[in-house]
């Protein structure tokens, strides 16, 4: 939840996009490392928590319950996926991230909907809600099965 919040807050770029669609931050990296290594439950907390914390705490607020919900839908089903799905790792947990980025462009779009009542504005936040998944997944990805490994190689000794 930390790390999430942390790399929300701080490693952001806010672009010049109509809509909310603008800021880029790193903060899905920790929440799909939490999601994908350590299951659906510490998904969800560092998701719904770190998210909703950063909007609480930066000026945001009026997001905060729709973080709350759609980040912490992310990072359970990121983490439900990935623990219950068989198959190849990679394939998998590119799989759940997927998963992720559907439910983000979603559940923006409508809170936005919901809060600019324009069923058009919000088509630009999803370039910008595309480009942290995608980012967040091509870093996560190879470093979950190393991190997994680590874990494993702890176990045994």
């Amino acid at each position: 939840m930390s790390l999430t919040l942390v790399a929300t807050m701080f490693i952001n770029l806010r672009l010049p996009i109509m809509g909310n669609g603008g800021l880029i931050h790193l903060g899905n990296v920790p929440l799909f490392i939490a999601a994908l290594v350590y299951g659906k439950k510490t998904g969800a907390i560092a998701g719904a928590f770190g998210m909703g914390l950063f909007d609480l705490i930066s000026g945001w607020a009026v997001w905060s319950p729709f973080t709350f919900i759609i980040v912490g839908t992310m990072g359970f089903l990121a983490g439900l996926i990935s623990e219950k799905v068989p198959g190849n790792r990679i394939l998998v947990n590119t799989v759940a991230i997927a998963v992720a980025l559907i439910i983000k462009v979603v559940g923006y779009y409508f809170a936005e909907v919901i809060l600019y009542g324009n069923w058009v504005q919000p088509f630009g936040s999803i370039p910008g809600n595309i480009m942290q998944v995608v980012i967040a997944g091509i870093i996560v990805v190879p470093l979950v099965g190393r991190l997994k490994k680590r874990d494993l190689d702890r176990i045994k000794s």
